[in-house]
């Protein structure tokens, strides 16, 4: 069978794209992009769905229905191959639909297939390919993936800044230092995420209510979590230190909104793997600092620990988003 190369990774990125929509719902899933393509032409998709089912794959095969028999299957994760009293394995389901070739970006890192769902697929007579755009997809499943390697989930620090990187006047008045679309897109973010989390001082300074203001997303409010050495107040949960979210049922994507206190206690921890630096063009001068003391006692290691992975206008704004930079 001869190979497009160029096809197979503009097909893959679509599947990426479709991962992306299940961010922040899929859990206790992996949120799954699957493409079922025939003769060139696309002829089913899905996404991992709330609460984790269907699978990616068992939706892409239902719109692809007898289409599927001879086609290629683009998915970002490893079919899984585990029994479950939730649903199929979609190893079978992929097998029994007559698939001809999988192109899988990601090996599973969960122990109960990885490496199993591909063996099972070739048994079965289908050619499969393994690692394109493995990167990519690991990156739009990083809470999946840290809960696996590191058991965790991947956590976001958003803040809003002024050039000289304030959160807010001297006197602790903090809104608005950014502008509508600015805000616009943090509420997005918020869309992405299982949980979103605040220090005792941001809970009785702003009473956030830390949902998704966008209309058509409301459904997509976060759970709301509380870092405070108190009880947290009704319709929230409380930790005690940032260690504690390995802890944290049902939540792979964990977003830090405030305030400087606790935004360094995630840093000093080293729990931060992304984040989203919302810059507005003014000048504070003696506000309150974005940040509090994360412990760096030597500026030289301060260097090589985040990587710059995207920027962009938002209207009079500036969006800096960094990468944590891991060996492992």
């Amino acid at each position: 069978m001869s190979v497009d190369v160029a096809a197979d990774r503009r097909f893959m990125q679509a599947a990426i794209a479709l991962s992306e929509r299940g961010r922040g719902l899929s859990t206790p899933n992996p949120n799954v992009g699957c493409l079922i393509v025939r003769d060139g032409i696309v002829a089913g998709r899905g996404w991992t769905q709330k609460g984790g089912r269907p699978h990616a794959e068992a939706q892409a095969l239902d719109q692809a229905l007898d289409r599927a028999q001879g086609a290629t299957a683009y998915v970002t994760l490893e079919p899984c191959f585990h029994l479950s009293a939730r649903g199929p394995r979609c190893a079978d389901l992929m097998a029994r639909a007559g698939i001809s070739r999988a192109v899988i970006a990601l090996r599973d890192p969960d122990p109960r297939t990885d490496g199993q769902g591909a063996d099972h697929l070739r048994a079965h007579g289908v050619e499969v390919e393994m690692g394109l755009m493995a990167q990519e997809a690991a990156a739009a499943m990083r809470g999946f993936v840290l809960r696996q390697t590191l058991g965790r989930p991947a956590v976001t620090l958003k803040l809003g800044l002024s050039l000289d990187g304030c959160i807010a006047l001297a006197d602790g008045t903090s809104r608005w230092i950014t502008g509508d679309a600015a805000r616009a897109h943090a509420h997005m973010e918020r869309a992405r995420h299982d949980a979103i989390l605040v220090g005792g001082g941001t809970l009785r300074a702003d009473a956030p209510r830390l949902n998704v203001r966008i209309a058509g997303l409301e459904g997509r409010s976060p759970r709301r979590l509380l870092l405070s050495r108190l009880a947290a107040p009704a319709g929230w949960e409380h930790i005690a230190r940032p260690e504690d979210i390995a802890a944290l049922s049902g939540v792979d994507h964990l977003m830090v909104e405030g305030g400087a206190e606790t935004a360094a206690a995630f840093l000093r921890a080293d729990l931060v793997d992304r984040l989203l630096l919302y810059r507005a063009p003014v000048l504070i001068g003696a506000g309150r600092a974005g940040v509090g003391d994360i412990g760096l006692a030597d500026l030289a290691d301060a260097h090589g620990r985040w990587r710059l992975a995207d920027e962009r206008r938002l209207g009079e704004d500036r969006l800096e988003v960094y990468e944590r930079t891991r060996s492992a």
